[in-house]
């Protein structure tokens, strides 16, 4: 036999038998791991049957109990179906709850009580609701339990130089409470409201009801992981084109004085209107008077007697006139015209 051919019977020897030595071990390894989950003292909790949406009632259909380690149980989850529908009244879901997701007491009503707004709020915040149109309420992207940052364009307006445009963002990583009257977050379909409602705290909520009336109010839907804040500064018109203020205040200066040639010139036209429309009154006024006149009866008037007038007769007399003392004779000389002065014979 060849050196060769017997190490590499050795080599796949001992290769196979630390393969069985490896796969014992595992195995080793996953009975202890059953026997130990075995030993754990299991309990049950309550878990949703069927999707559940926000205001949706829970039912026993709705509902199924499922085993669950003890030691593992959420806060606020329940161990039975009867335990999750006790009291008096019906309990609503808060918010979407997905199929075999725990029904936990955060995501309910009370018994009796309705799935609304303020079972939604936490500990010390309030709702605030903003108005928004298609462009500020990002064109509808907007969904109960969304984030977005609240932005503020306001415009200052100056006596010693020119108005002043800026936009700051005035709050971050807001939760959105509800859109328009709706408060399901299960909405998918994208729509254009006028209103979000969002969960603020006091101070944030009386800053929101002021800056609503100070400049005009935008959302910015932030990152569905994104709940930490970000250093923010204030962007203004010379951030958009590089201008300097000169270049502004130049520009708004233009501005100024193309808006008082525009008003110069109405106020100009409407004199010119003024004028005009006076003269066509004028007019009528005068035409009123012209057909009143034509319309009174004339007064009878008595001619006057006719006066003798004395009759001039005009003679005429032809007188002859004298004839010229002299006269002017033509004589041809072959082709030639000669002429003479000569007295006239009487």
């Amino acid at each position: 036999m060849r050196a060769n051919t017997l190490i590499m019977i050795v080599l796949a020897g001992i290769f196979g038998i630390l393969a069985v030595v490896l796969a014992n071990i595992w195995l080793a390894g996953q009975r202890n791991a059953l026997a130990q989950s075995k030993g754990l003292q299991a309990s049950s909790i309550v878990v949703a049957a069927a999707p559940l949406k926000f205001g949706d009632a829970l039912s026993v259909d709705k509902l199924r109990e499922i085993a669950w380690p003890a030691g593992a149980v959420p806060a606020g989850a329940f161990k039975t179906i009867k335990d999750a529908l006790a009291g008096n009244g019906t309990r609503q879901a808060l918010q979407t709850i997905s199929v075999n997701e725990p029904v936990l007491a955060s995501k309910i009503t009370g018994p009796g009580q309705r799935a609304t707004l303020s079972a939604v709020l936490g500990e010390g915040m309030k709702a605030v609701s903003i108005r928004v149109n298609d462009v500020l309420g990002v064109a509808g992207f907007v969904f109960p339990g969304d984030r977005v940052d609240v932005l503020l364009t306001r415009t200052v307006h100056s006596n010693d130089g020119p108005d002043k445009s800026f936009v700051d963002v005035l709050l971050q990583s807001v939760k959105v409470l509800a859109v328009d009257q709706v408060a399901d977050e299960s909405k998918e379909n994208p729509q254009v409201v006028k209103a979000v409602t969002v969960e603020v705290s006091t101070k944030d909520a009386q800053k929101l009801t002021l800056a609503a009336g100070a400049g005009q109010l935008s959302l910015a839907l932030r990152q569905a992981a994104a709940s930490k804040g970000e250093e923010t500064e204030r962007v203004t018109l010379s951030d958009l084109t590089g201008e300097t203020p000169e270049d502004v205040a130049k520009r708004q200066a233009e501005l100024e004085r193309q808006k008082a040639a525009e008003a110069a010139a109405a106020e100009e036209r409407k004199r010119a209107d003024d004028k005009i429309n006076g003269l066509a009154q004028a007019v009528e006024r005068v035409g009123d008077q012209i057909d009143k006149l034509s319309k009174a009866k004339p007064a009878t008037t008595v001619a006057p007697a006719p006066q003798p007038q004395e009759v001039v007769k005009e003679v005429v007399k032809y007188v002859q006139p004298e004839p010229p003392a002299r006269a002017t004779i033509g004589v041809f000389r072959g082709v030639k015209l000669e002429t003479y002065d000569v007295p006239r014979q009487r």
